[in-house]
């Protein structure tokens, strides 16, 4: 009788005999653990956000400083790294904050808030595409908390980056397609494309692959009208606006060749890019940039892989004759994904990193492909140990795997992870702040990344800045870098001096330990400027810079780390 229950609750299906008051509780119990689980888990990582005033996340700082000339349109004023970001933001996700500064609300608040709206509506639209998949209200459970599961092993939903978009719009994108709703596809995949392009590839393809039916062993094309409607409806969708947005980022164009990338340390172990490696397994296999196989976590997820072999032998799984024919737009995907994948590849890097093409959208499946497997096997089980009276085997089973499942994050050293970085430089902020909106900050030091977002004020580099994927935007950022480490390192009080005049600086910003030899050599992100890193060290061997002479003398701000030099005073001082 317990066996019973236990089978009735957790692998029965919803079906249309049974949509009854006890159906519509079981949905609403294991939809609202679903949505337990989902803001559990976010309201840890968000939390995390608040325990200081200056903290953001690590990539929001190239996509939100910028955003703040919504606020003061003087702000930035001929700043190559703003004007950069601004161009290759999706333009979508450009609105979505203009109307945020509309309101008044901080874009920095915003995106550590957002994240729960965000995991609410993907944990929802996941679940109802599980049931639309296979109506067993746990299996929608079980795919919702991989997938959160899966989201707070990394940063897909923390970054306030237009890629926190990309779950809720694909699962909405399936769920619409699976509901053959024209309206919910076409508006979602037009919010794809103008937040997330790269995800409108994807689901156009998954489009086009919908023209065509497998049938004895043959292709044939499908004679539903409605299909080629939608498909051309898409595309013109797309074209229409993803074009405005390849114009805006092509100021900074071309994309950077393979063949070029190459030769630059940038793309290499050490570099700003880990694309290239010489093993070839990790490159097309798990590199993050490169991979089919990036990131994907849990190992859980894995059970996805099975799902095929199951609905092989439906005589020993007897529920697999409720899994829907939708199913087969799982495969779908997985086509439409590595179909980009590859093209990716072959047009690196017109089409960004290969790996966004899979990293997300295999994550989703995996999810959905897993939580269907488990609940088969589970139901499987239960039939078996019925008939065999091994009631103890079941009851066991569902101990290990409900454990396994729940209990799986507390396995973790850190769980979630998210990409929240503190800032270590409060005085150094609220000083800049209270400087004229046109200063320039020059500085080797990576608390210069910082300035922009918490100070919003203009640095010259970055090393979260610097992405050499643009031509026309990293050949000049590779000049200011070259330039700035031969000044600062030079014993020639001249050279500082035009360098102050070539690019306008205001203020130069020092780590205390800039003028040590370790500084340079084991600064990969230095390392990647040569010759001048090289030369900067040989100077070093020589005699002290001239900078270092000047700073307690043009000091104007010191904490126990850094240093900040006002260059009016520097011009001074050459002058003498």
């Amino acid at each position: 009788m317990l066996i019973s229950k236990l089978q009735k609750f957790l692998t029965a299906p919803i079906t249309q005999k049974n949509r009854q008051n006890q159906s519509r509780l079981t949905v609403v119990f294991w939809y609202s653990l679903s949505l337990t689980f989902a803001i559990g888990y976010i309201f840890m990582g968000v939390r995390q956000a608040f325990t200081s005033k200056y903290i953001v996340s690590d990539d929001a700082r190239e996509y939100i400083s910028w955003i703040y000339r919504y606020f003061n349109p003087d702000l930035f004023p001929g700043d190559l790294i703003a004007d950069y970001f601004q161009s290759v933001t999706p333009i979508g996700y450009g609105i979505v904050y203009k109307i945020i500064a509309a309101l008044n609300i901080d874009p920095i608040l915003f995106g550590k808030i957002f994240p729960l709206v965000l995991g609410i509506i993907t944990t929802s639209y996941c679940f109802v595409v599980c049931m639309e998949l296979l109506p067993v209200p746990m299996a929608g459970f079980i795919a919702s908390l991989l997938l959160n599961q899966s989201l707070c092993l990394h940063d897909d939903l923390f970054s306030a980056t237009p890629r926190d978009f990309i779950y809720p719009l694909v699962l909405a994108f399936i769920y619409y397609l699976i509901r053959s709703s024209v309206v919910g596809i076409l508006i979602v995949f037009a919010l794809q494309c103008l937040i997330y392009p790269i995800i409108g590839f994807i689901n156009l393809l998954i489009l086009l692959l919908r023209l065509f039916r497998w049938q004895n062993g043959q292709i044939t094309i499908s004679h539903n009208r409605k299909d080629f409607i939608l498909f051309v409806a898409a595309a013109i969708t797309a074209g229409i606006l993803i074009l405005p947005y390849t114009i805006q980022s092509s100021q900074f164009g071309p994309t950077i060749t393979a063949a070029v990338a190459k030769t630059m340390p940038e793309y290499w172990d050490g570099g700003r890019f880990r694309y290239f490696t010489h093993n070839i397994i990790s490159y097309w296999f798990d590199g993050r940039d490169s991979g089919f196989f990036a990131l994907i976590a849990p190992p859980q997820l894995l059970f996805g892989l099975l799902l095929p072999i199951i609905l092989k032998f439906q005589s020993r799984f007897f529920l697999t004759k409720e899994v829907k024919d939708e199913v087969k737009l799982l495969l779908q995907v997985v086509i439409a994904s590595l179909i980009m994948f590859f093209t990716a590849h072959a047009l690196a890097f017109k089409l960004h990193w290969p790996s966004r093409y899979t990293h997300h959208t295999f994550k989703i499946v995996f999810a959905l492909a897993a939580a269907i497997s488990i609940t088969l096997i589970l139901d499987a089980t239960f039939r078996w140990s019925r008939q065999n009276g091994r009631q103890i085997l079941i009851l066991g089973t569902i101990t290990i795997l409900g454990a396994g499942l729940v209990l799986y994050p507390s396995s973790l050293k850190v769980f979630p992870k998210t990409p929240y970085l503190a800032g270590q430089a409060p005085t150094l902020y609220n000083f800049l702040q209270k400087q004229p909106q046109n200063i320039v900050i020059a500085s080797t030091s990576q608390e210069a990344d910082n300035i922009p977002i918490f100070a919003q004020r203009t640095i010259l580099v970055g090393k979260e800045y610097a992405l050499p994927i643009h031509t026309k935007y990293y050949a000049q950022f590779r000049q200011r870098m070259i330039d700035l480490i031969n000044a600062q390192y030079t014993d020639d009080i001249n050279q500082i001096k035009d360098f102050i005049q070539k690019y306008h600086v205001t203020f130069w910003l020092l780590d205390r330990s800039a003028f040590l030899s370790e500084y340079i050599t084991k600064n990969t992100w230095l390392q990647q400027y040569q010759p001048a890193a090289q030369q900067a060290n040989a100077n070093l061997q020589k005699a002290l810079p001239v900078l270092a002479t000047l700073i307690n003398s043009c000091a104007v701000i010191e904490t126990d780390n850094l240093v900040l030099l006002k260059t009016e005073c520097i011009k001074a001082v050459s002058k003498t």
